[in-house]
């Protein structure tokens, strides 16, 4: 469990800053503050579980696989051996948050939220899909273009010991292992203000973790499904990129909102419409259905964005580094401390036009 000056810290300031803001924020804060504290009081170590007579068996075996993978977060991965997923918690829900992005009508620049400690993020996390849900038709009604996505896993940047949890400990082998490695990647390095640095750095670390994992159980096999789901990813993500770049020289026209609208219809029809051709070459594969929707707009760009930009230019400086974990975390430690600008240069050396807009 947490330990009680971790947990005062993180009220203490989340008390502070409600003092400076209005109610809506109290609200937030109150909620954010709640359901960290109900999720860490809730879990229980892991050796806890596996003695219970009433765990199921095939929940013993995936703790246990959860526990070699943490041991090589550790021991080959060079990923902080902390008390992180050292301990289980049943959520009965299928997600532990729900992410909440932004974006104005005409812009694909997520609004951003400020808090203490982490600065400024391109979301807002909810513990109750309802609170998000509640939030984005707010914001709607405001005129903003909202996108809520369930979440299994974040990180509390070490202020408390995550633990792993009901909402994605039945994941395949490849990716339990990948979420772990990628939370833990936010232990190592985390840019206030800068979400696409963040995550991408992450991202980063869980594909040569889970390479790395599955290269030492001789899993060929596996690696090369795992590989190949990478390079849907990537070609969906490069379908999202290309067109939040048109739809952004859209939203620089000069012309009346109701001509803007129209523009952005046919962008976001444009997107579908590639997509389908996508999906028609994958041989039909699906998987990006649910996050396409039935109606796409500038949050959804925001948030896919957010996760994937800067992913390249990492991988370029770990190989620079001939695959070396620690050497390559002191370089993107060195890159954090650079203006946000120089780091955007820096990451997108190279990177196609419509990618590499800082």
């Amino acid at each position: 469990m947490p330990s009680l000056h971790k947990a005062f810290r993180a009220f203490a300031l989340a008390a502070l800053a409600t003092l400076l803001a209005g109610c809506e924020t109290l609200a937030y804060y109150t909620q954010a503050v709640g359901g960290q504290w109900s999720l860490a009081s809730s879990a229980r170590p892991i050796e806890a579980v596996l003695e219970d007579p009433a765990t199921p068996v095939d929940l013993r075996a995936r703790l246990r696989l959860a526990h070699e993978i943490r041991e090589f977060a550790s021991r080959q991965l060079a990923l902080p051996d902390d008390g992180s997923y050292r301990r289980y918690a049943d959520l009965g829900r299928p997600y532990v948050v729900w992410n909440l992005f932004v974006a104005p009508e005409f812009s694909t620049k997520p609004v951003e939220s400020c808090f203490p400690v982490t600065g400024c993020v391109s979301y807002r996390g909810y513990f109750a899909e309802a609170d998000a849900k509640a939030y984005a038709e707010k914001m709607r009604a405001q005129g903003y273009d909202v996108q809520v996505s369930g979440i299994p896993a974040y990180s509390t940047l070490g202020w408390f010991d995550d633990p792993l949890l009901s909402t994605f400990i039945r994941y395949p082998e490849a990716e339990l292992a990948r979420l772990v490695f990628h939370e833990l990647a936010h232990h190592i390095v985390y840019v206030k203000g800068d979400t696409t640095f963040n995550e991408s750095f992450a991202v980063a670390v869980e594909r040569a973790g889970v390479r790395r994992w599955l290269e030492e159980r001789n899993r060929a096999g596996d690696l090369a499904t795992f590989l190949a789901v990478r390079e849907r990813q990537r070609e969906f993500i490069e379908l999202i990129a290309m067109a939040k770049a048109r739809l952004e020289t859209v939203y620089e026209m000069k012309v009346s909102p109701e001509q803007m609208r129209a523009a952005k219809r046919a962008g976001f029809e444009q997107l579908q419409k590639d997509y389908a051709a996508l999906k028609a070459r994958w041989g039909g594969f699906a998987g990006y259905d649910r996050i396409i929707g039935a109606s796409p707009g500038n949050a959804l760009l925001a948030s896919i964005s957010a996760y994937s930009k800067f992913v390249p230019g990492f991988e370029r400086m770990l190989a620079a580094g001939g695959g070396d974990l620690p050497r390559f975390y002191a370089a993107v430690r060195d890159a954090a401390k650079l203006p946000k600008e120089a780091r955007c240069l820096l990451l997108t050396e190279g990177m196609p036009a419509s990618s590499a807009a800082c």
